[in-house]
């Protein structure tokens, strides 16, 4: 090809790109030469191959004067869509040089090639090599040009000869080539490594101990790649190693410590958000925990179950501030012989525990030296168990501190501030979860005992009969339910067995309950018949609560004939049992107590010796869900079932038996009785 001025240079330049292009025609790998084709405006639109050498040709399997003169958007029309028209038109607009590299797996042409691109002029020159098939040596002049290439390379790189004893053991690699990059990274001059050992003198190559996997490159062929933490420094290096000869390895390496610091930013960004997650959804976690707990033993099993694994420890005490001491409330993970040291402290205490609940300030013991040091005197100091760590953290809710968390830790700790909010937070959960099952366990306490206030202390003994009375409260705070019962002596031949159940659960239906239950006992001792009890007690209920309502079976005993006369308002009928044989009474029903005008009818049944009566409200067979002839069914089979007619053993076999809704959602009460015999009647 002949050498002529390129685009209109003067000659000294134009030796200078004869010189270049000879080089290129001795490069035994592909090279390039284009210039700028450039538009109106002065900007780059395209590029023109001007030369391509042999190797090039036969690189592109395509004859030189099929190209040349042609421009790049017409060679290779994709250039413009796959990024490399805009990389070359980088290195001629800002003259540095530029490494890419691809991969095609095409008919004619396989492999994994590299190019490189350096400006020269208005254009640049492009190197590309098959990086599969490369091969170093000095022994051409192509070779000894690459040498010079590399020495202008980015990246540290040497090529490395591997040195045998007489055994044909590698003992060593003489540096044949190094370029500066690559001896400024291992410490030295290009000098002082060339034709050196890599192991004749300390350098970082040898403190990075790359001899034993060099040495399995150039004895394997296997290539090697590794990022590599420099001894002594912060650098970190990348570095490749091929075997591209007989006992020649060629090593490339580079500096990323930037690059992995910035990785290394990332991660922990991404790790602390991660953290931040997890302490979300941790505290999620608890909070619904001890939401859904409604008494204190539900929060405490919330406390031991995800409270305690949720905040790493490995042990948990919770201790209830009580005038002038703690008492222990509930534990886990803890040893048995610190739990009595626990069970009641005066505040006095040097135990952290109870600074806290004095001050409403969390303390976090990071060691046991630190523990120790808390309690001075060891005949009073409450054992470490098998802990390092502990945070003792105040149960503070409403203003008002219930007590001390304490979370104890097997190995020491420091407690960062993240962890420490988090800690308080589960504690501030804890403590309104608790504060609130503390108060609803009070309110139903006072509704129990207010409930039972107003129910019978003690039931007569009547003269042939035995009785036994349950009551089941379902109430929610301070609600309590109107249901009652009753047994009512009138005289010696009759007496009264009464149930009933008053609409609604608060205070008021207690004492609606309250109200009719005096009312129909003062009716039924004066001595009115049981129609005329219950219509009296429907006027008293319509005059002093007329919004309210109420339901009741009466059912009045003739002891010495064996017959009961029995008045309904609005209430399930009484079940009789006899004869193996269980079935409601058929009496005539009456409307519910409340209603204005009702009138009552009395009905007189049969009562067989050895017969058992049973009189339950509603809550026993029937909700919403559950319908109340199932329930009535369910109720008839369980009396039949009972291995026994004694009225105590009768219901503990009824509620055992799956009766009626699962779970409950009213109060319930129940009234069983058994006539022994008929007695005889009193001589006049």
């Amino acid at each position: 090809m002949p050498r002529e001025p390129l685009m209109g240079e003067e000659q000294p330049e134009a030796i200078r790109f004869a010189q270049v292009l000879g080089l290129l025609d001795a490069d035994p790998h592909g090279c390039a030469l284009a210039t700028a084709v450039r538009a109106a405006d002065g900007s780059i639109a395209d590029f023109r191959l001007v030369y391509l050498n042999e190797a090039g040709c036969a690189f592109l399997q395509r004859p030189a004067q099929e190209m040349i003169g042609r421009t790049y958007r017409q060679l290779w029309p994709d250039t413009a869509t796959d990024g490399t028209l805009p990389l070359y038109q980088r290195v001629v607009e800002e003259k540095i040089p530029a490494v890419r590299t691809v991969y095609h797996d095409r008919p004619t042409l396989t492999g994994h090639f590299e190019i490189r691109v350096v400006p020269l002029g208005d254009g640049f020159v492009a190197r590309f090599v098959d990086l599969s098939k490369l091969t170093l040596g000095s022994q051409t002049e192509g070779g000894a040009r690459l040498y010079d290439a590399l020495d202008a390379a980015f990246d540290g790189f040497a090529v490395l000869q591997a040195v045998r004893d007489d055994t044909g053991r590698i003992t060593d690699f003489r540096c044949e080539y190094i370029n500066q990059i690559g001896a400024k990274l291992a410490g030295h001059s290009v000098e002082d490594r060339i034709g050196r050992g890599i192991l004749e003198q300390p350098s970082r190559s040898a403190e990075l101990d790359l001899f034993p996997q060099l040495r399995h490159v150039a004895e394997t062929g296997d290539s090697w790649h590794q990022q590599i933490a420099v001894t002594g420094s912060a650098q970190t290096w990348e570095s490749k190693a091929v075997r591209v000869d007989v006992d020649i390895v060629a090593v490339s390496y580079r500096d990323i410590t930037e690059q992995v610091d910035r990785q290394r930013q990332l991660e922990q960004s991404a790790a602390l958000a991660q953290a931040a997650v997890d302490r979300t959804d941790a505290l999620q976690a608890v909070t619904a925990a001890l939401a859904a707990a409604s008494s204190p033993d539900e929060v405490y099993l919330a406390m031991g179950t995800v409270v305690r694994p949720t905040a790493g420890g490995q042990g948990l005490v919770v201790l209830l501030a009580e005038h002038d001491r703690l008492v222990l409330g509930y534990h886990a993970g803890y040893e048995d012989h610190v739990v009595r040291q626990l069970r009641e402290l005066p505040m006095s205490h040097p135990y952290p525990a109870t600074s806290v609940a004095l001050t409403g300030q969390a303390r976090y013991v990071g060691t046991p030296e630190q523990f120790d040091a808390a309690q001075p005197d060891p005949a009073t100091a409450i054992s470490r168990g098998g802990r390092s760590a502990w945070a003792f953290l105040p149960l503070s809710t409403a203003g008002q501190t219930l007590g001390t968390l304490v979370i104890g830790y097997r190995d020491a700790r420091e407690f960062d501030p993240d962890e420490r909010a988090n800690l308080m937070a589960f504690a501030r959960t804890a403590a309104q979860a608790l504060h609130r099952a503390l108060l609803h366990q009070a309110q139903l306490s006072i509704a129990t005992d207010l409930q039972r206030a107003l129910l019978p202390a003690a039931l007569p003994t009547l003269d042939g009969a035995r009785h036994a009375v349950r009551y089941l409260p379902w109430t929610q705070g301070a609600d309590v339910g109107g249901d009652w019962y009753d047994v009512i002596q009138i005289d010696d031949a009759r007496a009264a067995i009464v149930i009933g159940d008053v609409a609604g659960h608060s205070p008021r239906a207690a004492a609606i309950m309250g109200q009719l239950r005096s009312a129909v006992r003062a009716y039924a001792a004066d001595g009115y018949p049981p129609a005329d009890v219950i219509g009296r007690a429907n006027q008293h209920l319509c005059r002093y609560e007329p919004n309210a309502m109420a339901t009741c079976c009466y059912l009045e005993l003739h002891l010495h004939n064996g017959t009961a006369t029995a008045v309904l308002a609005g209430h399930p009928p009484p079940l009789r049992y006899a004869d193996g044989h269980a079935a409601p009474l058929r009496v005539k029903p009456g409307p519910p107590l409340g209603t204005r005008q009702a009138t009552y009818h009395q009905q007189t049944v049969t009562l067989p010796a050895g017969c058992c009566l049973l009189l339950y409200t509603d809550g026993l067979i029937e909700d919403r869900h559950h319908t109340i002839d199932r329930g009535l069914t369910e109720l008839c089979q369980a009396i039949e079932s009972a291995p026994t007619r004694d009225p105590d053993r009768l219901l503990d076999h009824i509620l055992d038996a799956g009766v009626g809704p699962d779970p409950r959602s009213d109060d319930v009460a129940i009234l069983a009785l058994t006539l022994e015999s008929h007695p005889a009647a009193p001589t006049p």
